[in-house]
C-alpha cells in the first residue's frame, strides 16, 4: 500500500481555504491603527492559527485516507473520508500511463502520474495522481516495458531540425498572428486617416484634442501587432521545450515515448490500443514531401497542450518500415480516387468566396466612401487564406482517394487546410455513410463519410468518388451503408 506525495496535503487542504473568512472577518474588525487595536488583534490570533491548523487537518486527514494499492492484476485507488470512492484499473485495460517530471517538484522529488483506458467518455484521465518517484516507478512497471531483445530497429530518430520545424507549422496562431499584427501595423495608418477626415470637420476648438487621439492609433495598432506575434513567439518556445530530447522506442506490442525539457514526460503506450495513425502536413509539407505522423489512443494527447505526436516532421520517403507494427505505412497506392470532373466539390465554395471578396470590398466603398482604403485593405488580407484554401483544395482534389488492403483501410483527404493520411485497421471503422447531393446525381458522384473508433468523434471524409467505387469500399469493409440525400 502506497500514500500519495506529502505536497498533496496542500491540494487537499486547499478545498476548505473558505475557512479562513473567518479569521479574516475577525481581522477586520479587531484591527486598528493604533497600539490597542494592535494588541487586541495579537490576543485573538490564537483563533486564526486554530483555523489554519483545522484547515491542514483537514487536508492531512484526507491524504491519509487516501491510499494506493497495486495488485497482480490493477491498480486501485481509495480516496474520501466519509464517503468512501474506490477507482480499479485492470492492468490489461491501461492504454497509456504517463509519468510527468515538472521542474518545480524535482526538488521535492514529486511525479505526476496518469493513466487512461479506452472506457469513459470525451478525453478525460481515468486516474490521476501525485506521488514520489519511487511510487511511479512501480505503478510504470506495472505497464509492459519494451523488450529490449524484440526492440524494432531502424525507427527514425527526430533530430533538433525536426523538431525545429514541427514547432514553427504547429504553434499555435503562426498564420494567424502574422495577418492580425499586418493588418494593425498597415490598418492603423489607414484608420488614422479615415479619422483624420472625419474629425477634420470639427471646430478649431477640437483640433488639440483630435490630434492627441489620432497620434495615439498608429502607437496602439503596432503595440497590438506586436503583441500576437510575441504570442506567436511565446507559443514556439514552449512548444520547443515541449517536444526537444523526443525519443521513441518499440516492440510489437508495446511503444515507450519520451519528450520534454523543463517538464518532462515519459509514456508508455499500448500497441493494441492504438486505433489509428495520422499523416498530417499541411500545403508546404506536401509539396516537400514531409509528414507528422500521429497515433490516436486514449490518454495520449488527451488535454489540448500536447499533440499526440509519434514522430515529428520528417521525410515520407524516410520513414520506412520499421513503423509498420505500429500501423505506420507508406507509398500506398490509392484503389479509388475522386473523379477529376468533381473538382467543383472540393473549390466550389473557396473560389466563390475568393471572387466575392473584392465586389463586396466595392459596394461597401460605394456606400460608404470614407471606409474605401480600408475596406480594400480588409478584402486583401481576407484574399490572401482564401486563395490558399483554394489552392489546398485544388491538390486535395488529386490526392485525395481510399485503399483498402489485407485488414487495413487507408484514407487520404483533406479538413480545411490540413492534409491527412489515415492509416486504421478495419475492425476499428464504427459506421461508413455515402452521401449523394442532386447535383451529384446526374454524374454518378458522392461523397463517402467514414467513422472511426476513439473517445472523440473521427470522421473523415473523400469528396467526388464515383457511386461504384464507394459502393465497392462499403462492401469491401463489410459495412451497411446508408444513403442520405441532401440539397446543396
Amino acid at each position: 500500500m502506497y500514500h500519495e506525495h506529502p505536497l498533496r496535503i496542500l491540494r487537499y487542504s486547499a478545498k476548505n481555504i473558505w475557512l479562513l473568512l473567518f479569521p479574516l472577518l475577525r481581522g477586520i474588525q479587531a484591527f486598528h491603527f493604533d497600539p490597542e487595536g494592535i494588541y487586541a488583534w495579537l490576543r485573538g490570533a490564537w483563533f486564526d492559527i486554530l483555523i489554519l491548523g483545522v484547515i491542514i487537518m483537514f487536508g492531512l486527514v484526507r491524504w491519509n485516507f487516501s491510499r494506493i494499492d497495486i495488485t497482480e492484476d490493477s491498480i486501485v485507488h481509495r480516496e474520501g473520508v466519509l464517503l468512501r470512492v474506490r477507482t480499479a484499473i485492470p492492468i490489461s485495460s491501461i492504454s497509456v500511463a504517463i509519468a510527468e517530471y515538472p521542474l518545480l517538484l524535482i526538488p521535492f522529488r514529486g511525479v505526476r502520474f496518469s493513466c487512461d483506458t479506452r472506457a469513459g467518455l470525451f478525453k478525460s484521465i481515468d486516474m490521476k495522481l501525485l506521488v514520489t518517484r519511487k511510487v511511479a516507478a512501480q505503478l510504470m512497471k506495472c505497464v509492459p516495458e519494451v523488450d529490449r531483445k524484440k526492440k524494432l530497429a531502424d525507427i527514425p530518430k527526430a533530430d533538433i531540425w525536426s523538431v525545429l520545424l514541427f514547432s514553427v507549422f504547429f504553434s499555435s496562431g503562426f498564420s494567424g498572428a502574422v495577418y492580425i499584427a499586418a493588418f494593425f501595423f498597415k490598418g492603423g495608418d489607414i484608420a488614422q486617416d479615415i479619422i483624420t477626415r472625419s474629425l477634420s470637420r470639427l471646430t478649431e476648438t477640437t483640433s488639440k484634442l483630435t490630434f492627441g487621439v489620432l497620434q495615439k492609433i498608429p502607437a496602439t495598432a503596432i503595440a497590438v501587432g506586436i503583441f500576437f506575434i510575441a504570442a506567436w513567439l511565446l507559443s514556439f518556445i514552449v512548444n520547443l521545450f515541449r517536444y526537444s530530447r523526443f525519443h521513441v522506442e518499440s516492440d510489437s506490442k508495446s511503444l515507450n515515448i519520451g519528450c520534454g525539457v523543463i517538464n518532462r514526460r515519459v509514456y508508455k503506450i499500448t500497441s493494441d490500443h492504438i486505433n489509428f495513425t495520422d499523416l498530417r502536413q499541411n500545403l508546404i509539407m506536401k509539396l516537400c514531401g514531409a509528414v507528422t505522423v500521429n497515433i490516436n489512443c486514449a490518454g495520449y494527447g488527451a488535454d489540448s497542450q500536447h499533440l499526440p505526436v509519434l514522430m515529428p516532421i520528417k521525410r515520407e520517403r524516410k520513414l520506412g518500415r520499421s513503423l509498420e507494427p505500429l500501423g505506420v505505412v507508406g507509398g500506398v497506392k490509392l484503389d479509388f480516387r475522386p473523379s477529376p470532373a468533381g473538382i467543383g466539390s472540393y473549390i466550389f465554395w473557396p473560389v466563390a468566396a475568393a471572387l466575392a471578396i473584392f465586389p463586396l470590398s466595392n459596394l461597401l466603398s460605394e456606400f460608404f466612401p470614407r471606409w474605401a482604403e480600408l475596406s480594400l485593405f480588409a478584402a486583401v488580407m481576407l484574399e490572401i487564406p482564401t486563395v490558399w484554401l483554394v489552392a489546398v483544395k485544388t491538390t486535395a482534389t488529386f490526392t485525395s482517394g481510399v485503399s483498402i488492403y489485407d485488414k487495413k483501410l487507408v484514407i487520404r483527404c483533406s479538413h480545411w487546410t490540413a492534409f491527412h493520411t489515415v492509416i486504421a485497421d478495419k475492425e476499428n471503422v464504427v459506421k461508413v455513410q455515402i452521401y449523394q447531393s442532386f447535383l451529384q446525381k446526374p454524374s454518378r458522384r458522392c461523397t463517402l463519410c467514414v467513422w472511426l473508433c476513439g473517445e472523440t468523434v473521427a470522421k473523415y471524409r473523400v469528396r467526388a468518388l464515383r457511386l461504384r467505387d464507394a459502393a465497392k469500399i462499403v462492401e469491401l469493409l463489410e459495412h451497411d451503408v446508408r444513403h442520405k440525400n441532401e440539397k446543396n
